[in-house]
């Protein structure tokens, strides 16, 4: 088995080596969250064209929303080692960035079930802020998208997680 240098027991390798969908039948269903978060850094002025319902393309933010939403549903289509997940609800919340450089995207996935959502939530975040680039990029082609993070996750065998710089945030 190829080593595994931060000990994490990388469960998508069997004992070969080689790369299977993880087995989670045998797992009991539990209550799993998880929240992301990610940014679209750009030029104020565009935000303000976003921010006031400007932009040409219409409301982007209400567009963004739903393709986060249907990114979350779809993610077992796009990595190709996740499982099909039952959403039990899945939250997108847009606002400016704390810093006024752009938009910051949260999405919350739930589900009931033997795995968790992290992939749906970071998968929600990426197509919400792709989306918004696509409806915005004639404006400003010079957006950055980044970073993008899980910032926590409960349930599970493993338990609560929460990332060490989203203490104290709004997650």
């Amino acid at each position: 088995m190829p080593p595994d240098p931060a000990g994490a027991g990388l469960s998508h390798l069997n004992a070969s080596g080689e790369v299977h969908m993880v087995e989670v039948g045998d797992r009991p269903a539990s209550d799993r969250r998880a929240v992301a978060e990610g940014f679209l850094a750009m030029d104020p002025a565009v935000l303000a064209l976003v921010l006031e319902g400007r932009a040409a393309k219409g409301d982007v933010l209400a567009v963004a929303r739903v393709a986060a939403i249907q990114g979350a549903k779809r993610t077992w289509e796009l990595i190709p080692l996740c499982h099909p997940i039952a959403l039990t609800g899945l939250e997108v919340r847009i606002e400016p960035a704390a810093d006024g450089s752009g938009l910051r995207l949260e999405a919350a996935a739930r589900t009931t079930g033997p795995t968790g959502v992290e992939m749906e939530a970071l998968t929600a975040v990426q197509v919400g802020l792709l989306t918004l680039y696509d409806m915005v990029k004639s404006a400003d082609p010079a957006m950055t998208i980044g970073p993008v993070r899980l910032l926590e996750k409960t349930g599970g065998r493993h338990g609560p997680w929460r990332h060490p710089a989203a203490v104290g945030s709004r997650a």
